[in-house]
């Protein structure tokens, strides 16, 4: 069962998706706030596996909701993903960096919104393409980051080429095939990456593959199949 904690201060809005989940089987929603303060107070209160969180909200906004959620060790499992009527490049660069697991707009089909609920909760990053399309761009413009290159310096070269396929937007499953790895294989990769990174999820590392250097948006060659 997939515990979501809804947090949007437009009751309508949070009784739209409450139907929406609480009509499937395996989601079941533990909690509403209609501000940021609250969703941090009902996340303590209920250990949620995913907090659904808007960005504009009275008392405390989501993103800084977000940032107290990611910080306290006591909610250590919970991930975050914004739902948000706005696609500005400074909510999605914001929210990523308070450690949003994922940022979907409300204009997601309901399907997907569901679907991405069931991504979140295993740990993979969740960006609508729109969102992703703003994030690549956003990384083109800026030189890359030292410290960033840096920390890819300790990754393997087999962890640095997963790193690159999460960052392009594969799952464990694409990048075994990829590599011609078991997915098995693919995820204890991935998983060793952020480890050594401390990123928090996938949404995470596909932030430092960009930030390094690691990945440009221009760069679209196929990764290499021989093993190392």
């Amino acid at each position: 069962m997939i515990r979501v904690l809804l947090a949007d201060d437009q009751v309508l809005i949070r009784s739209g998706i409450r139907s929406l989940l609480d009509a499937e089987d395996d989601i079941e929603v533990v909690g509403e706030a209609a501000d940021g303060q609250q969703a941090i107070a009902l996340a303590l209160d209920h250990r949620p596996d995913i907090a659904l969180v808007d960005i504009q909200m009275p008392v405390l906004d989501g993103i800084e909701a977000t940032r107290q959620i990611v910080a306290d060790p006591r909610l250590a499992d919970v991930r975050v993903v914004i739902l948000t009527n706005y696609g500005l490049d400074e909510y999605i660069f914001r929210a990523l960096r308070a450690g949003a697991s994922g940022f979907l707009l409300k204009d997601t089909h309901p399907a997907e919104l569901l679907q991405a609920l069931r991504v979140a909760v295993r740990g993979d990053a969740l960006l609508s393409p729109s969102v992703t399309r703003r994030l690549i761009s956003e990384f083109v413009a800026r030189p890359p980051d030292v410290l960033a290159a840096v920390g890819m310096e300790s990754l393997t070269n087999r962890e640095r080429e997963v790193a690159a396929l999460v960052a392009r937007g594969l799952n464990n499953d694409e990048i075994a095939e990829a590599m011609v790895l078991s997915p098995t294989t693919a995820k204890t990769h991935v998983s060793r990456a952020m480890t050594k990174l401390g990123a928090r999820d996938r949404a995470q590392l596909v932030v430092f593959a960009y930030q390094s250097g690691l990945v440009s948006p221009r760069d679209t060659a196929p990764p290499p199949n021989n093993p190392r």
